[in-house]
């Protein structure tokens, strides 16, 4: 650079014309991006959020000189297909027992735009989501998780640094290192990703966490108090279907003893500082490099997670709990940066990267640009309203559905839609009073079910259309009962049916809350779509009855119910 300057300042004193010189490539002035995903890691798990327990220095540095956003949210609790393709659940329509995702919207990824644009794309950790083609997405890789072959530590010990085995933390931290000596001088700016598995529980061990030998001795002499809403009354008030979960089941794994919930937590602390320590040597191997004051990064959750409240370990549900993670932007050429109070998405973390790199944002992706935040180009969003959904129909782990505002937490399950929350968050923050059947909010629920359906029906696309040409005949067998028969033709979109699910009703608001009370056949492993023989409780000639049917895919996606039916068996 000194020796340009000077022949510059020659050729003006001798009067000699400059060859004109070739503009920088844009790629030298675009900055490098780091993105860091952690699992489990919930919205006060971080020093700067006012926790006293977990030693996060480095991630408090980011957020101190970056911009730490309060109310960052999930849209699922579950799942990094969100961030991956930029759309909620609802659209991309994956889950852990469904196939591959769909290649159409992996070909938009957020990976895939920059590479094409000239960025360097690397990826190290658990990637999350079924997909074969990740050399499309990354031109360097490497996709693993915890070893789940193991019951015990080694889950987290059978990645190798030479002839060391280590924790994966370190391994993963070890992986971005190397990237980076590779990558950081090229000639390409780069997006690297970093998908660290901690500080998920190891499911299968009796453990359930482990942590590294750096961080052991953080926490060693302290109790942690015990956590909220631990009273055996607020596990008691949920639905049947919650206290019979998921999340009631890990919570006797993790913290239905003292002995049990000190030893979690603390080890889940413990691996949340193992991945600071990672962060700090790579935020000293961009300095190393020269390449710090051009360096993105981004840090976020993947969801929140439950420590024992209610009696319940693990995510899923639609408490703040669940939802909220920590973000922070940490872009070093904006300064000042500053807190932000308005609620942002992990839809958005694509959008934020796109803008980041110069790349223009597709219009198929449902989140925005953070970027506007970050450089304080604006103090708002424009976002009143989010949509929060678990669709995942697992029978341990009931979906549900609902939105969040400001002030207001609505939401309710999928399979029972009779059963509601209704949280006031400015005087009730731990969402303990359900206001659901109170006259004086009987017009907010209102407002708050016609908005959620307005979302359902803007977040999701062709995909989930319900099956069509409902049909019904009836017949009578032998002992001169009527018998429905049913059959419907699948949406153009689906290419066929590998599962149904018919729920006949006695009336119009039982059909409604997605309940069957005459026939829920459950879910029917089986392609067929004709002369489905009714096989519930006696139907009554002449009296009017309700059905609706939704169907699975190809792929075990799940689809929308259709319309209630109206139907009544003819007379004698």
């Amino acid at each position: 650079m000194k020796i340009r300057l000077l022949l510059t300042l020659l050729f003006f004193a001798l009067n000699i014309p400059m060859i004109a010189q070739e503009p920088e490539k844009s790629s030298q002035i675009r900055p490098n991006i780091i993105f860091i995903l952690t699992d489990d890691q919930r919205f006060d798990a971080i020093g700067i959020a006012g926790n006293p327990y977990v030693r996060t220095l480095e991630m408090d540095n980011l957020a101190r000189s970056g911009t730490f956003f309060k109310t960052a949210m999930v849209t699922t609790p579950i799942c990094a297909a969100t961030i991956l393709t930029g759309l909620y659940e609802r659209a991309h329509n994956f889950n852990f027992q469904t196939g591959n995702i769909r290649s159409e919207y992996m070909k938009s990824s957020y990976p895939v735009l920059l590479k094409q644009q000239g960025y360097h794309t690397g990826f190290f950790g658990k990637y999350g989501v079924k997909y074969d083609d990740l050399d499309q997405q990354f031109d360097t890789y490497e996709s693993y998780d915890r070893n789940n072959r193991y019951r015990d530590k080694r889950g987290y010990f059978y990645k190798k640094i030479g002839n060391d085995t280590v924790h994966l933390t370190r391994y993963t931290g070890q992986k971005a290192l190397d990237y980076i000596d590779k990558n950081g001088s090229g000639d390409k700016p780069f997006c690297l990703s970093i998908s660290f598995s901690a500080p998920h529980a190891h499911d299968g061990a009796e453990e359930q966490y482990f942590w590294q030998q750096t961080t052991n001795k953080l926490l060693r002499n302290t109790s942690i108090p015990g956590p909220a809403l631990e009273e055996d009354m607020y596990f008691e008030s949920q639905p049947k279907i919650v206290r019979e979960g998921f999340n009631r089941l890990r919570w006797t794994w993790r913290y239905d003893t003292p002995e049990k919930y000190q030893h979690s937590l603390k080890g889940y602390y413990r691996m949340i500082s193992g991945i600071d320590l990672e962060i700090k040597r790579i935020r000293e191997k961009l300095e190393e490099q020269g390449i710090a004051d051009n360096t993105v990064i981004i840090l976020m959750g993947d969801n929140g997670y439950f420590l024992g409240e209610r009696q319940f370990a693990g995510k899923w549900l639609m408490y703040d709990n669940s939802i909220r993670v920590p973000l922070i932007i940490y872009d070093p050429r904006v300064k000042p940066q500053a807190p932000v109070d308005q609620m942002v998405l992990n839809v958005d973390v694509p959008s934020t990267i796109a803008d980041l790199a110069g790349v223009k944002i597709p219009k198929s992706w449902q989140g925005k640009s953070l970027m506007p935040l970050v450089s304080n180009s604006s103090n708002s969003i424009k976002r009143d309203t989010v949509l929060i959904e678990h669709l995942w129909d697992f029978s341990r782990i009931p979906p549900s559905e609902g939105l969040r505002t400001e002030k207001w937490k609505y939401f309710r399950y999928v399979n029972d839609k009779t059963i509601e929350e209704l949280y006031d968050l400015n005087a009730d923050p731990q969402e303990i009073n359900n206001l659901i059947g109170k006259k004086k909010y009987a017009t907010v629920a209102h407002n708050l079910r016609s908005k959620l359906e307005e979302l359902i029906k803007n977040k999701g696309n062709a995909y989930r259309n319900p099956p069509k040409d409902l049909n019904i005949d009836f017949q009578k067998n032998e002992s001169d009962e009527i018998k429905a028969v049913f059959g419907w033709k699948l949406s153009e979109k689906l290419k066929s049916q590998s599962a149904y699910q018919i729920l006949v009703a006695s009336n119009a608001k039982t059909i409604e809350g997605n309940n069957g009370d005459l026939w829920d056949t459950e879910r029917v492993v089986s392609t067929a779509s004709t002369a489905i023989e009714y096989k519930g409780k006696r139907l009554k000639p002449g009296k009017t009855y309700y059905w609706k049917v939704r169907v699975w895919d190809e792929e075990n996606r799940l689809v929308d119910y259709t319309q209630p039916q109206v139907f009544s068996p003819l007379m004698d």
